[in-house]
């Protein structure tokens, strides 16, 4: 049925029920003489009156009431069914894409999802693990997690960490045959595990700060990793010195299987952020991500 005709039947409705053409056109937005031409058009196309008119009245003729009552309701189920579909417009649902790196995905993201998805059944979540800026409109992400200082400007940052450390550490093993270093210069004199990151382009010369003191060492070594779990096997199997993330040395310092140097050149600095497009509407299930993953310490 074409559209117009559609159109027609919803005039007939209204004039219909209303019983009246003024109120009819009020709330279908027309004026009466519109909303005249409309119903004489219909009755026009069908060969039958459908409504009986008088100067003070309009009541459906046998023909319109039995119109009326076979229409009406199948147009209400449409209208109901259109108002269920707008409660999936409210509801958490659907996919969400994330790209991340092995670190944030692990302490953080993955934890928050742990606790987020039992709750809501019809959130779909899809983690990608990448060391590099990924351009997340580009690659339609949702929203990227990244260190605050690599969060580019014209996305909204979101906290959702607390500020971190790194930590160079060797094993007891490693250390038994050779000087510990007291300055980051002194590394130069060690088997360091390398890190390769995109981020960086290439391998990452290790940062350090002290006061004002600000010192990026390339150090040497014969091993080369991207990951984080790799240079920890690494330097636990007293392979090399590695630079690593404070939470994740921590128990291995504490139980004597990794010792800690240069601390006092490592400090504090900002932890991670979700980001995303300022112009991004958020739906519901972003909106429940978000305030799942807010950094609340």
């Amino acid at each position: 049925m074409p559209r117009e005709n559609l159109n027609d039947l919803l005039a007939f409705l209204a004039v219909a029920r209303e019983r009246s053409f003024t109120k009819a056109a009020a709330q279908l937005g027309v004026s009466q003489s519109a909303l005249s031409h409309t119903m004489r058009a219909l009755e026009e196309r069908l060969g039958l009156r459908l409504l009986t008119r008088t100067t003070r009245s309009v009541s459906p003729t046998e023909a319109g009431q039995r119109l009326l009552n076979t229409i009406g309701p199948r147009f209400e189920e449409i209208e109901t069914e259109l108002a269920a579909l707008s409660a999936f417009r409210d509801k958490p649902a659907g996919t969400l894409r994330i790209t991340a790196g092995e670190h944030s995905a692990e302490t953080i993201l993955g934890p928050a999802l742990e606790r987020l998805l039992p709750d809501y059944p019809d959130i779909r979540a899809e983690v990608i693990i990448d060391y590099g800026l990924t351009d997340i409109v580009a690659e339609r992400y949702d929203a990227g997690v990244r260190l605050g200082e690599q969060v580019a400007k014209d996305m909204i940052a979101v906290r959702i960490g607390p500020d971190m450390r790194m930590a160079v550490v060797g094993a007891p093993s490693y250390f038994a045959t050779r000087k510990r270093p007291k300055v980051p210069q002194d590394l130069m004199g060690h088997d360091c595990i390398n890190i390769r990151l995109p981020t960086y382009g290439g391998v990452y010369a290790w940062e350090f700060e002290k006061g004002a003191r600000e010192l990026r060492v390339r150090v040497e070594g014969r091993l080369v990793f991207n990951n984080i779990s790799l240079r920890l096997k690494a330097a636990l199997a007293g392979l090399g010195v590695a630079f690593l993330p404070e939470d994740q040395v921590e128990k291995h310092i504490a139980d004597g299987r990794l010792v800690r140097v240069l601390a006092d050149w490592c400090p504090p600095f900002p932890g991670y952020h979700l980001y995303y497009p300022s112009r991004r509407q958020s739906s519901p299930a972003f909106t429940v991500l978000v305030e799942a993953l807010r950094y609340r310490g």
